[in-house]
């Protein structure tokens, strides 16, 4: 009898065990293995005539690189800004979230991005967030509320209408961009680092390839439970494990109090809009305003290459244009 308790106790004791965050995941080692190079060496061979966007010094742009915008611990994070140099009147912002499967990639990816923006008179800002080898989820959300913050009181100095303040972000970024787009004010997923005292509540969101469900029967992870992959990596546990953390960290379970208007620039690689069209319906019935523009025979990474990076910009600027006459801040 004894011995029966005995393993039943190790059992239940293993149980508890395996709902602890794999800590063997948070590696400290940056994963340096996706950036615009190696991404392009993997499309080329299936899309011959792309050619990726070159970082370029654009007239009338300045640019601003480096800055700190929060302290993690003692953990700077940094943005680089590019504003546009016309200074008659406050700029809209938009804040450009890289992806990378939430593990790799950095801030330089979308430099080109942010460089045409400011030519078209947006002030725009690459932003660093700390990926998965360094700390779980939610540190990359606080991270980009803490920028949020910190654009809103730098406002002036910056020459930015925090009544026009976008997040915009591709892949992983995509997530991230549209969870901070529809959780602002909600404290439990505030954070504590960066300037206190200002709302991280956005006026836009522009969500490139980004899922938004990691619990939604067409997202990835739903159909493909028993695989760890980068989503479990950044969540710090295997999607069979605190199913509660995977439904907090996918926007589509705020949509019922989401009125932050959506852009969706989308590839035809259709894994990667998990519950879109289910979140359009419901931003439908609130009377919020959603748009969604899909490239044709586009590969996931679109948004780095010609021919569609001179369209998307365009999408971009004409759906700021909707939006912003009615933002409040």
């Amino acid at each position: 009898m004894m011995k029966k308790h005995i393993l039943t106790l190790c059992g239940l004791l293993c149980s508890v065990l395996a709902m602890g965050q794999h800590t063997e995941w948070r590696t400290g080692v940056r994963d340096t293995g996706y950036n615009n190079l190696s991404d392009y060496r993997n499309n080329v061979k299936h899309y011959p005539d792309i050619r990726l966007v070159p970082p370029q010094k654009l007239p009338n742009v300045q640019e601003k690189i480096g800055l700190i915008y929060a302290d993690a611990g003692k953990r700077p994070l940094h943005l680089d800004a590019f504003l546009p140099q016309e200074k008659k009147k406050k700029t809209a912002a938009i804040l450009i979230v890289h992806g990378g499967g939430w593990r790799s990639g950095d801030r330089r990816q979308h430099i080109p991005l942010a460089q045409h923006l400011a030519a078209k008179g947006i002030a725009a800002f690459t932003v660093e967030y700390r990926l998965s080898s360094e700390a779980f989820y939610p540190a990359a959300l606080h991270d980009l509320k803490a920028a949020v913050r910190w654009l809103k009181a730098n406002a002036k100095k910056l020459n930015v209408d925090t009544a026009k303040i976008a997040l915009l972000g591709f892949s992983a970024g995509g997530q991230l961009a549209s969870l901070a787009g529809v959780t602002g004010g909600i404290p439990k997923l505030e954070g504590s680092i960066g300037q206190a005292g200002y709302s991280s509540r956005v006026n836009a969101v522009i969500d490139i390839d980004g899922t938004l469900s990691f619990i939604h029967p067409e997202s990835w992870e739903a159909q493909n439970t028993g695989t760890v992959g980068p989503s479990a990596w950044w969540i710090g546990y295997p999607r069979t494990e605190r199913l509660d953390l995977w439904a907090e960290a996918s926007p589509y379970e705020y949509a019922a109090q989401n009125r932050t208007p959506f852009l969706f620039l989308n590839s035809s690689v259709e894994r990667m809009h998990a519950g879109r069209d289910d979140f359009r319906k419901k931003m439908d019935s609130l009377e919020v305003y959603t748009e969604l523009v899909s490239f044709k025979d586009s590969p996931h990474s679109f948004c780095l290459y010609d021919p569609w990076f001179d369209p998307m910009l365009n999408h971009i600027i004409t759906f700021l244009g909707k939006v912003f006459t009615t933002s409040k801040s």
